[in-house]
């Protein structure tokens, strides 16, 4: 999963834009709900975050506040820094965070969860609460014939192929899930939800 992601750094945004190997997806009315999720996380009070797995810093950039992005990928990170100038990105363990404590009011994380297996899940979920006393989640909402669960097969644009694990959930799902939580957003594209 560290060498896809690292390699995907320079496309990732692609996805986001539905640029590139996205351009022909069928995906209605994703631009509208990316832009209303852009608008829950700039919504939520400017506190000191950690962005945990922030990737390219596609929605890094709009959260307020102090900010600090932890990413594995220096390739991610040298996207981040272009993209949220105003944060501080450092390169990281999701599973082992190098802070103190209470050291951050917040971890935000998305769609870094969802591709977390359970043993990794509570290594995260530890580590989450241990240095900050709320979590918000973005991840890919369920659609009812959706399976939950699975491994998905992955292309990047020089031609290599991996498999990903992958997990989709409903807001009320996703609560449950972090032990209790408000939902932000539930829609046919995105799902945040605040614990």
């Amino acid at each position: 999963m560290k060498a896809y992601y690292d390699r995907r750094a320079i496309e990732y945004d692609d996805w986001w834009l539905g640029e590139g190997l996205y351009a022909d997806r069928d995906r209605p009315g994703w631009e509208e709900e990316r832009r209303v999720l852009e608008d829950v996380i700039a919504a939520l009070p400017p506190l000191r975050t950690l962005d945990v797995a922030c990737g390219t810093g596609f929605l890094t950039r709009h959260l307020r506040g102090d900010v600090v992005g932890l990413d594995q990928s220096e390739r991610m990170l040298a996207v981040a820094r272009e993209q949220a100038p105003f944060a501080t990105f450092i390169q990281g363990d999701a599973f082992d965070l190098a802070f103190a404590d209470e050291e951050f009011d917040r971890v935000f994380t998305s769609y870094f969860y969802c591709h977390l297996e359970e043993a990794d899940r509570l290594r995260f979920l530890a580590e989450a609460r241990r240095v900050a006393r709320e979590l918000v989640v973005v991840g890919s909402m369920r659609h009812p014939d959706a399976e939950a669960k699975r491994w998905e097969e992955r292309v990047l644009k020089d031609g290599t192929r991996w498999t990903v694990y992958k997990r989709v959930f409903t807001g009320p799902e996703l609560a449950d899930e972090l032990g209790g939580g408000e939902v932000l957003h539930e829609d046919r594209w995105f799902v945040v939800v605040r614990a």
